[in-house]
């Protein structure tokens, strides 16, 4: 396992083997995209002028396939197995030990849990090296804070039995169903201060900016701007770095962020938390794809800490933590739920439910939402309207048979773009292409009539204008996201995911078009629909102080009921054993393969798949060449949970024969959010 050096003359070579025998060896993981079966580390020579910098975790440079690259020392051994002449260690950028041991064993867990390799995981844990940041980062911690009061984790049952584990270093483990109305924020900076004030990290992951900025001010409440850092992606590069160094040396015990902060180096783990795991930004883009909620419950795990799985909703994976004993619940009591919880009302889509008002039916308000609204402005306090998608009116259909309106040139969904030409309501377009067509006849049925098939914020935040003329209406979505309302009359029309808070609470919420997010074509769908009503519904005032939630869609439906009676445990528990007779995650591992033909057909060749393995596919993607044939395909394997490492292990190794053979490149996926 050589590094590819500078060739050294003829002279030179005797003199450089009896001097390389006595020479100690460093073994540097590179930091370059390698194919699969590269995926080790290399063995180099240290020279006497690198001897006292070149300590294991530290950043060096070396030569690699003739180039000059950056890589970290994993170890000093006194021998190498490499038969050859090894290469020289070129530079220490720094002596700082940057890859603890701690650091390498959780990226390697990773790499093995994803089957991914370990330079990707690495180069997703340790942010860029900037040099002023290692001479400003603090090195010292500070005294630990008092002990937070913590009053309001008593409201749930085991919630102060909870803290007292954190404070005395027992791993105790929970998926927290946070209370309606319930300052998350908070209760998680308790949590992660009662960690620190007993001498030990604490590390909190959130999903978005808008969140983080929430609980850092919760944090900084209890712990001041010096006991706390926030970590996340959009950080300048020195500032970012300047930060981790400091988590680094222990200066700091609390650490925040978005998912960038999963593998920050705490030092001393006792606490450890992830808000709203379903949140489709805690899964990372870049490969080997990992999940927030499962680095943190294998962190913990690793280190003995306790941690939180904390949302207003439930997903399944964090039912199967506490269906398996492995997390036990908390949460309040029933009576507590029902006293903070709105009123909910389930409400069909159908047209016979809009109110006489002509205003409202303009609107698309059904008669109980449009008095909901009413009431809640009346008595001075904002409305919530949540709508599915941004835009005018994102996806139009034929009037008469609903069949889904296409271009005629590229067959790209056809969205009316709002606004108007010369007082003319601009026509329909088509989203891909961007053609006008301001002649739509429907291929199936002949008709020119066209009907909207969902209605984004834009167009619903128009209507609501016309409905309730004199009360100010706001949008918060794609391009601007408020954090926060004052407690008047007005009406938010929010994108889901993006409803700012209000103060005091809203007097209502409205959800429209239930039965485009339910209808979406995943088998999460149910999951997220109810996740974000939830998110939505928590901002509403107790039904007590007239807080009303009014959803559209058709009551029957489970995730509806589960809204109506606030109680997301049970739909999860039911989404659950969905999930385990489908024999999908979290119930089964299942590795997604994208490819062409003939690569998944040499895959499943060569792979030597656990014996509980179930093989789906391949199925075409949509591409296809001139032919008519698919250009690439996905292959499902999909085995019982016990061997889910064993499948990553396999297909990793089959990647590496076939890399070895410069083989075409396919991706490997296990567990893929987006798949289900």
């Amino acid at each position: 396992m050589a590094g590819a050096g500078p060739r050294r003359p003829k002279g030179a070579k005797s003199a450089e083997r009896t001097a390389a025998a006595s020479r100690p060896v460093a073994r540097v993981l590179v930091d370059v995209p390698l194919p699969v079966h590269l995926d080790r580390p290399f063995d180099y020579q240290v020279p006497d002028r690198l001897d006292a910098d070149a300590v294991p975790g530290c950043r060096v440079r070396v030569r690699f396939r003739g180039k000059l690259v950056d890589g970290y020392l994993l170890e000093r051994t006194e021998t190498s197995e490499f038969p050859g002449t090894l290469s020289w260690l070129e530079r220490v950028p720094s002596p700082e030990p940057v890859l603890t041991p701690d650091l390498l064993e959780m990226c390697r867990a990773v790499a093995t849990r994803y089957g991914g390799m370990l330079a990707d995981v690495v180069r997703l844990a340790i942010p860029p090296r900037h040099a002023g940041a290692e001479k400003s980062a603090p090195r010292e911690p500070g005294p630990p804070p008092p002990r937070p009061a913590a009053q309001a984790w008593a409201r749930y049952q085991h919630g102060t039995s909870f803290l007292e584990a954190v404070h005395a270093g027992r791993p105790a483990r929970a998926v927290w169903q946070a209370l309606p109305g319930e300052d998350w924020p908070a209760r998680l900076a308790e949590a992660a201060t009662t960690a620190a004030a007993a001498g030990r990290g604490a590390l909190v992951v959130v999903p978005d900016h808008r969140d983080l900025q929430r609980l850092h001010h919760a944090c900084t409440e209890l712990l001041g701007e010096a006991g706390v850092v926030a970590l996340a992606a959009e950080l300048a590069p020195a500032e970012r770095y300047h930060r981790w160094l400091a988590v680094l040396r222990g200066a700091v015990r609390v650490v925040i962020g978005t998912r960038a902060a999963m593998f920050a180096p705490v030092r001393d783990l006792g606490f450890a938390a992830v808000w709203d795991d379903g949140d489709e930004l805690h899964s990372y883009p870049q490969v080997p794809y990992p999940h927030t909620r499962d680095v943190l419950t294998q962190r913990a795990h690793a280190a003995g800490a306790s941690l939180i799985v904390g949302a207003f909703a439930r997903t399944a994976e964090a039912a199967l933590l506490a269906e398996s004993g492995w997390a036990h619940e908390l949460a309040a009591h029933r009576s507590d739920v029902r006293a903070a919880a709105p009123r909910v009302t389930a409400i069909g889509e159908d047209d016979t439910q809009l109110a006489r008002d002509p205003a409202a039916r303009a609107a698309r308000l059904p008669s109980v939402a449009f008095e909901a609204a009413r009431a809640a402005l009346g008595a001075g306090a904002p409305v919530l309207v949540q709508v599915p998608r941004r835009g005018y009116v994102p996806a139009l259909a034929c009037g008469d048979c609903r069949e889904r309106a296409r271009c005629r040139r590229c067959a790209g969904p056809l969205a009316l773009p709002g606004g108007s030409e010369g007082g003319v309501p601009k026509p329909a377009a088509c989203r891909w292409c961007g053609a006008a067509e301001a002649a739509f006849r429907c291929p199936s049925c002949g008709s020119r009539r066209l009907r909207a098939v969902a209605v984004g914020a834009g167009r619903t935040a128009e209507e609501l204008g016309r409905a309730f003329s004199n009360v100010p209406v706001r949008t918060s979505g794609a391009g601007e996201v408020l954090a926060s309302v004052p407690a008047k009359p007005a009406l938010i029309v929010s994108t889901p995911g993006a409803e700012p808070v209000a103060e005091g609470g809203y007097g209502a919420a409205l959800l429209l078009d239930g039965r485009t997010l339910l209808g979406r074509p995943e088998l999460r769908a149910a999951e997220t629909a109810l996740r974000l009503w939830f998110a939505a519904a928590a901002l509403v005032r107790p039904a007590r102080d007239g807080g009303r939630v009014v959803v559209m869609a058709d009551s029957s439906l489970q995730p509806v009921q589960a809204l109506v009676r606030w109680d997301p445990a049970w739909f999860a528990s039911l989404e659950l054993a969905e999930r385990d007779q489908l024999g999908f995650p979290p119930a089964r591992r299942v590795a997604a393969v994208d490819g062409t033909p003939e690569a998944i057909e040499s895959l499943l060749d060569s792979a030597d798949l656990p014996t509980t393995a179930e093989v789906l596919g391949p199925v075409p993607l949509g591409e296809v060449d001139a032919d008519g044939n698919a250009e690439r395909e996905r292959l499902i394997v999909r085995v019982d949970r016990a061997e889910g490492r064993a499948l990553a292990s396999s297909l990793h190794a089959a990647q590496a024969v076939r890399a070895a053979r410069k083989a075409a490149e396919l991706q490997v996926r296990l567990d893929p959010p987006d798949m289900l």
